[in-house]
């Protein structure tokens, strides 16, 4: 069940980068669903984190956006509540991402700084958008695999 649950996850987030939405938006979106979420907030609220944090070379959109899922899993209500689910569970999700990837920040995943004229003209020649689709997916279904780890 457990793998099904973070197929699906990924699937989702797919199926909303390819209808146009943008990594963190994606990947938001589809945790936040199945986490029986819904706000017309998202994906709002994702959407500053794309292509590493508004073009500026920083951490992956994918990978926020997923974070961003995990915060939504472990986060506080309250300010008293411990930190450390969101923390660890965060930690992990980098670990993973960056083991799997090689890295966590967008200009070294792409290879291109999207906040050039040049580095968006190569995102589009090299068809990265590709690359892109393909962090998105794996982003929510490590985070997938980690809600329903830690969840248990």
């Amino acid at each position: 069940m457990e793998s099904e649950f973070a197929a699906n996850v990924r699937k989702s987030a797919e199926a909303s980068f390819a209808d146009g939405f943008y990594c963190a938006e994606s990947v938001l979106l589809a945790l936040a669903e199945a986490l029986g979420i819904e706000s017309p907030l998202l994906p709002k609220i994702a959407t500053a984190f794309c292509s590493g944090i508004g073009r500026t070379c920083n951490i992956c959109g994918a990978l926020s956006g997923a974070i961003m899922g995990v915060s939504l899993a472990f986060g506080r209500s309250d300010a008293g509540a411990s930190l450390q689910p969101a923390y660890s569970a965060t930690n992990q999700l980098i670990k993973d991402f960056e083991q799997e990837f090689g890295a966590r920040e967008c200009h070294v995943l792409l290879g291109c700084d999207l906040a050039s004229h040049e580095g968006q003209k190569q995102f589009r020649e090299k068809r990265l958008f590709k690359r892109c689709a393909k962090f998105t997916g794996r982003a929510a279904e490590i985070a997938a695999h980690i809600i329903n780890e830690k969840k248990v």
